[in-house]
């Protein structure tokens, strides 16, 4: 374009083949310049600052472009304040004819959309996003977006909350969808039990599905899958908040149902953070398939009784599962290494019957070792992990007490394996 005026003429004489957009940023000066440019498509594309001069100039600019809204094909803002997401909204009550992307999010007071954002119309929209931004009309909106491909709901308040069967109604119309995210900020956001039918629920396929995530109570949850058949899902990234009693069968039938998520899925990794423990399948033929459950909690006893919930609930990838990780971002000292723990240990290992390879990190192996191991020494000894050959410990780099604990408890199991004709062998694992 900036070689000669016959090159300017080509490259703005097909736009369309060569996909031509202008990209507008909050720094760009817009109310000058979009006059200048051909009529090319229009991506407003910013992340707000919070001090003055940003704020004055970015909000005039982005007024000025969006002004264009039979150009505008893509929208991605994020941290509106509340009076610029009030102005965002306003100026979106109008169609967007060539809108596909959008992707919003604030973090302010809930400001919920109205619904006449887009006119009421997204015909010919295949991203959303939307993060902190309650809109309890998205169903009728999306109703119109039979292109959709990838819907992200995250953060919902309990202003913006959509019950399961409006969610299951607009996803029978959206027949191209392969990505959905579900995720609600209030524990408050759960189904009416009262309103619910008696009926058999009708299923929903959803053919293209690849990716579901969830966040939110299991009530919820129970009854989103209860209604929905994804035959080609392969991700599933499940978090419950504060749920120590994992109850969820209709989770189960739906995990059971679904081929491709459980597929040679022969990797699995307990892993507990700060405030969640973390369920993960994976598959190491394929490289695809993914199965994660999250639970929050703060305190580490209830983070192994809910490992201990989900391990005990028939998932059917567990019995397939040949190398475990259990991993912990905190110290040994956190665990209280008694008979319950023991218990809960004994339990989860339990369902691991074909598990070949044990990693352990160095800061949970003491509480493994210790009160767990230590039981199935004598007539129990193969009772769990019979298919065990290598335990992979994480190295000990300053805790000694930690060391010696797990040293003791460790040999004695190794020896009594070996006495047994199930030897194991114990490594090092570089699990930092």
């Amino acid at each position: 374009m900036h070689v000669c005026r016959r090159w300017r003429r080509l490259v703005f004489g097909s736009p369309r083949c060569l996909g031509l957009q202008l990209y507008c940023t909050l720094e760009t000066l817009a109310r000058n310049t979009l006059d200048v440019w051909p009529a090319l498509p229009l991506i407003i594309h910013g992340c707000f600052r919070y001090d003055y001069t940003t704020f004055t100039s970015g909000t005039d600019e982005l007024t000025a472009a969006l002004g264009q809204s039979n150009r505008i094909c893509g929208v991605n803002l994020s941290d509106l304040a509340d009076c610029q997401l009030e102005k965002v909204l306003a100026l979106m009550e109008v169609p967007f004819p060539e809108l596909t992307v959008l992707r919003l999010s604030a973090g302010g007071r809930p400001i919920i959309v109205p619904d006449s954002f887009l006119g009421g119309s997204a015909t010919r929209l295949q991203y959303f996003d939307l993060y902190g931004i309650p809109f309890p009309g998205l169903p009728n909106l999306l109703s119109s977006a039979t292109h959709l491909v990838h819907l992200n709901l995250t953060f919902i308040p309990h202003s913006g909350y959509i019950s399961p069967e409006a969610i299951v109604a607009l996803l029978s119309v959206l027949s191209s969808l392969r990505t959905l995210s579900l995720d609600f900020r209030s524990p408050k956001s759960r189904p009416d039990r009262e309103s619910q039918s008696l009926l058999p629920p009708k299923h929903t396929l959803l053919p293209t599905l690849e990716s579901l995530e969830f966040g939110g109570v299991p009530e919820y949850l129970e009854e989103l899958v209860t209604c929905v058949d994804t035959p080609r899902l392969f991700k599933m990234d499940i978090t419950l908040h504060n749920q120590i009693d994992f109850d969820c069968p209709q989770l189960v039938q739906f995990i059971n149902r679904t081929p491709t998520l459980t597929r040679a899925l022969d990797e699995a990794h307990v892993v507990f953070f700060y405030c969640t423990a973390n369920l993960k399948f994976q598959s190491r033929k394929y490289g695809i398939a993914d199965l994660r459950i999250k639970i929050t909690s703060l305190e580490p006893d209830w983070q192994l009784f809910s490992i201990e919930q989900v391990c005990s609930s028939s998932l059917l990838p567990i019995s397939s599962v040949e190398d475990l990780y259990i991993e912990s971002h905190s110290s040994y000292k956190d665990w209280k290494n008694d008979a319950t723990e023991g218990t809960l240990w004994l339990t989860v290992l339990l369902q691991f019957t074909a598990v070949k390879n044990l990693y352990i990190s160095h800061q949970i192996a003491p509480a493994i070792c210790a009160p767990a191991l230590q039981e199935l020494i004598g007539a129990r000894i193969t009772d769990v992990l019979p298919s065990l050959q290598n335990i992979f410990v994480g190295k000990f780099k300053f805790d000694q007490t930690g060391y010696r604990t797990f040293e003791e408890n460790v040999g004695q199991f190794v020896a009594a394996r070996q006495l047994s004709d199930h030897p194991v062998a114990i490594s090092v694992w570089v699990d930092d």
